[in-house]
């Protein structure tokens, strides 16, 4: 890492400097984030519109808000602190709609929004976050990350069934280019994936309306049933799956994030997003790993261009978010599903390798590692949450047994 780059991460009120730190391995990793965030989740907000009865302008409102106030946040923030600051929509929470907006009246449902916002806000004012991320160990921190990505990287090789053509040629071209250019790879591996689908005749987007995004205004109204069946579970669901896990993710690649400030920035973003159908503003958890990851850049501290790119497509993408959540739609799956495997390679690699750097924590850090491996959810809460709980909680019987034979 060079001197300027050292002394900007150690210095985080220090100001990047953009026109030197571009480049084009990390607008490549940004926009690769971008395809597999947007591409791989946005269906689930048409598929939850639907069932809340929305028409097609309030959907697209719901996606465009949460396109527009994602993007502007993390990208001031990365270009001000010159950190990969990846925000994000909620998921698990888009998921969760699916099924409990059904029957709910939407201004309802938009009050119970502003109310997870405002826990959320809430827990980033009283600083309740940092004090949660120092406590966790580097070693876990860095096994929860292999672990939420271990099933992206095997999705390389799940895929080949489905399109074996595009997926291996996808492969050789990676391969090749991690031999003799590999700060372009994740670039070209874009470029021929999509080279491909379209020569096969796989992207078929004949039922586009290119139609400029409604942002149309819900008024809230509060209801003690929306907020005990969307309001509490959504702010749980984003704080235990996406803002922590978010957050121990800048950690295990090595940034120390004003974790609180954060989180408190996501809550009013989500407050000013929600009455135009937004359901929640997160820390990025995948595409955070993309835009920190090595194939970025491999200096550290010039990864937030790519956190940067990738905010500012999500601001282009909101003008037209309902037609792009359709586009997304007509690529192939297994083109999304390989892209987001082999950007994600050198990721997972550094993040298995700092996990089992240190012999005390291994154990605990294995455990880490299969718990959030294994994709399971309890409580509507995903593994990524429930693997750094378990690892944490044998960490702390491993370090107590050391310390009382110690005594």
């Amino acid at each position: 890492m060079s001197g300027a780059a050292q002394s900007r991460l150690d210095n985080p009120s220090a100001r990047p400097r953009l026109g030197r730190d571009l480049s084009a391995s990390a607008i490549a990793a940004g926009l690769v984030a971008v395809l597999v965030s947007f591409g791989g989740t946005a269906v689930l907000m048409v598929q939850a519109g639907h069932a809340a009865g929305l028409d097609a302008a309030r959907i697209g409102s719901w996606i465009g808000a949460l396109s527009l106030a994602l993007g502007l946040g993390g990208t001031v923030y990365s270009l001000r602190t010159g950190l990969p600051i990846v925000m994000a929509w909620s998921t698990p929470g888009a998921a969760l709609l699916v099924t409990a907006l059904a029957g709910v009246p939407f201004g309802e449902a938009v009050g119970a929004f502003l109310l997870a916002a405002a826990l959320t806000l809430a827990c980033g004012l009283f600083g309740w976050i940092d004090p949660i991320l120092r406590r966790i160990p580097p070693e876990i921190a860095a096994a929860m990350l292999a672990g939420v990505l271990l099933n992206f990287g095997m999705g390389i090789f799940t895929s080949v069934s489905r399109q074996p053509a595009l997926v291996l040629g996808m492969c050789a071209a990676y391969l090749l280019c991690r031999r003799f250019a590999p700060r372009y790879a994740v670039l070209v591996v874009m470029a021929v994936a999509v080279a491909l689908a379209a020569a096969q005749g796989l992207i078929r987007a004949d039922q586009l309306d290119w139609r400029l995004t409604e942002f149309v205004w819900t008024t809230p109204v509060f209801s003690a049933q929306a907020a005990v069946s969307l309001g509490i579970p959504l702010f749980v669901v984003a704080m235990a799956s996406q803002n922590l896990p978010g957050l121990a993710i800048l950690q295990a690649s090595g940034y120390q994030p004003p974790a609180s400030r954060l989180v408190a920035t996501t809550g009013v973003l989500g407050l000013l997003a929600a009455p135009f159908g937004a359901h929640s503003i997160t820390m990025g958890a995948i595409s955070a790993a993309i835009c920190t990851g090595p194939e970025a850049h491999e200096e550290p501290a010039r990864r937030y261009v790519a956190a940067a790119t990738y905010g500012i497509s999500y601001v282009l993408l909101s003008m037209v978010a309902g037609a792009v959540a359709v586009f997304f739609q007509a690529l192939p799956a297994a083109l999304l599903a390989a892209l987001a495997g082999l950007a994600l390679l050198g990721t997972i690699m550094g993040g298995m390798a700092s996990a089992m750097a240190n012999p005390r924590r291994r154990e605990a850090a294995l455990i880490t590692l299969l718990a959030t491996a294994s994709g399971f959810s309890f409580w509507g809460i995903g593994s990524a949450f429930w693997g750094l709980a378990a690892g944490l909680a044998a960490h702390a019987v491993f370090e107590y047994r050391r310390a009382g034979e110690a005594g």
